[in-house]
């Protein structure tokens, strides 16, 4: 599965190109490596070839402080890390590349299960009856229908 490209193909690249063919990867993923490799490339000025442990470390850091989401920096440093793995052999600069994770998101709605837990850990009566005051718009909503509901069956 070799990937076509209008890109001028200098020897690194045609070895990567061929080393990402040996391995069957597919279309979208040899694109996506030799898209993060020219992005690791034109950052760094020079070949990839001479890149340092220090270079790795910066342009990592470069693509955190530059606002790059977290799964677009990972996918990146993916296709940098095939490069300096397999294509360069230089694992002293695969140790440098590492990944970040992604924030666990807190639901927006507390389960009734959650909320059961959230009032067991609350020290005190005071604390208890402060967190199932709050209401979240949400909250307000179901508690008005449920009294409209009221109103109609009587």
């Amino acid at each position: 599965m070799n990937v076509q490209h209008s890109t001028p193909t200098t020897p690194l690249r045609a070895r990567m190109i061929a080393d990402m063919s040996a391995r069957n990867l597919g279309p979208a993923s040899q694109t996506s490596h030799l898209r993060a490799c020219k992005r690791f490339a034109a950052w760094l000025g020079r070949s990839p070839e001479t890149a340092t442990p220090d270079d790795v470390k910066q342009s990592q850091l470069h693509l955190i402080e530059s606002g790059t989401s977290i799964c677009t920096r990972n996918q990146t440093m993916t296709g940098v890390k095939f490069l300096l793995r397999v294509t360069l052999r230089r694992h002293d600069l695969v140790a440098e590349v590492f990944h970040l994770k992604e924030p666990v998101k807190v639901p927006l709605v507390l389960s009734r299960n959650e909320v059961k837990r959230v009032l067991a850990m609350a020290p005190g009566l005071k604390a208890r009856v402060m967190i199932s005051a709050v209401e979240s718009p949400l909250d307000g909503l179901t508690a008005a229908k449920r009294r409209k509901g009221k109103r109609g069956a009587s």
